[in-house]
């Protein structure tokens, strides 16, 4: 989408990429679970310095309730993120204003008395998520831009509560990256996206 003005042979190849997927999968549903206890729960992700003619990262979320995913996004970072770890936190800040909004209107929806708090968000990045947990503010994360810091102020009020997930589990990871086709099944499926056994 980003080269609709000058497309290339290569972009041309990928579109037929995307094509062949979307023709392989048109089987495939969204699916949820019954459960007593619903729960939204975030998961957040990004490519550091993914795109090769900016050099920004790309930020991706997805948010989960009762196995399936409700709600997911993937885009480039407004700022090119100096570390990995500012990168992650921006992803951090976009997810945490997205699952905030979300609780707020599926609590408003009636459906459920309530949404658990606080807020769940899975990170894979270490230094992110004790970045965001720690009151304090460290020389090197100085360069943050002031309001990617309302994240720390969510996870103080407990809007939010950022918790570290081991990388292979990280469910946004399609979103934000090329994987292998076996780990990309193993996430949609995680996901709640399976083939519907009436079409196969």
């Amino acid at each position: 989408g980003r080269y609709l003005s000058n497309p290339g042979l290569q972009h041309w190849k990928v579109v037929k990429c995307v094509m062949r997927y979307l023709k392989r999968t048109k089987g495939y549903m969204l699916t949820y679970q019954k459960s007593e206890n619903l729960e939204i729960i975030g998961y957040s992700d990004f490519d550091f310095a993914g795109c090769q003619d900016s050099k920004r990262s790309t930020s991706g979320y997805i948010f989960m309730l009762a196995g399936g995913a409700i709600s997911w996004k993937s885009a480039k970072q407004t700022l090119i993120a100096s570390s990995t770890m500012a990168a992650e936190f921006i992803a951090c800040f976009e997810a945490s204003n997205h699952g905030i909004w979300l609780r707020n209107f599926v609590t408003s929806l009636r459906v459920v008395d309530g949404i658990e708090r606080p807020l769940k968000i899975y990170c894979d990045n270490k230094s992110a998520v004790l970045y965001s947990n720690n009151n304090r503010s460290a020389t090197k994360s100085k360069f943050i831009d002031i309001k990617f810091l309302v994240v720390k102020e969510r996870v103080q009020n407990r809007q939010i509560f950022i918790e570290h997930l081991r990388t292979n589990d990280m469910l946004a990871d399609p979103l934000t990256k090329g994987l292998v086709p076996k780990v990309f099944h193993e996430h949609t499926a995680h996901m709640g996206v399976i083939p519907d056994s009436t079409l196969v």
